[in-house]
């Protein structure tokens, strides 16, 4: 259904539109509480392999949902987030939302890579994302892990972890969740982005 004139005119000459009771209160409710149901169940088994694999004061830093669509073209390149983190000390989960596999562009990983930084000179194509890579060739795949994953499952790595993603020629949508964390108490490192940042187990610093 399309805007009634009023409000695309008021869109236009404004650059913005504020509207009231896009939903009632009782919806909105009814959101929040399942997002925070979702959240209960999903936060103490993380937690708890978090804190046996990487400490025991953790730290929230960003989320986010990761949509590749069907016959995406391209995967990601072989990186290292801490070049894009500038050097925290960071834990992700990588939660598959859906069945994850080569076909449709589940991760790839290098074990041992996650030892020091590698510098990053690779260039990106017009198309893709990525401006911090790997060049093409400076990874031996025949030493990659690949991380098929049914839904449901997860893959915890290191800032400093190698990895990479394979393009989704499926013919179908793949979806997954990331969320960030950091020790608590490795660093005094400050992140202006990372609003929602929060101590969910220990203390901090």
């Amino acid at each position: 259904m399309s805007a009634p004139t009023s409000d695309r005119e008021a869109y236009l000459r404004d650059g913005y539109l504020i509207v009231p009771n896009l939903f009632s209160r009782d919806e909105v409710m009814a959101i929040k509480a399942e997002m925070v149901c979702l959240l209960e169940t999903v936060r103490q088994g993380i937690l708890d392999i978090l804190e046996g694999i990487f400490a025991p004061n953790l730290e929230f830093l960003s989320d986010k949902i990761v949509f590749k669509a069907k016959g995406t073209a391209y995967g990601s390149p072989w990186h290292q987030d801490w070049h894009y983190w500038h050097g925290s000390n960071k834990i992700s989960l990588w939660l598959a939302l859906d069945d994850a596999t080569p076909a449709n562009g589940c991760m790839k990983l290098l074990p041992g890579s996650h030892t020091a930084p590698i510098a990053h000179k690779g260039e990106t194509a017009p198309d893709e994302t990525f401006g911090i890579r790997l060049k093409p060739g400076e990874v031996d795949e025949s030493q990659a892990v690949i991380a098929e994953v049914s839904a449901g499952g997860g893959v915890f790595f290191l800032d400093l972890t190698l990895h990479a993603s394979y393009p989704n020629s499926t013919g179908d949508d793949r979806w997954a969740w990331i969320g960030t964390y950091r020790d608590a108490k490795a660093g005094v490192e400050d992140y202006d982005w990372a609003k929602a940042r929060e101590i969910l187990r220990g203390e901090g610093l």
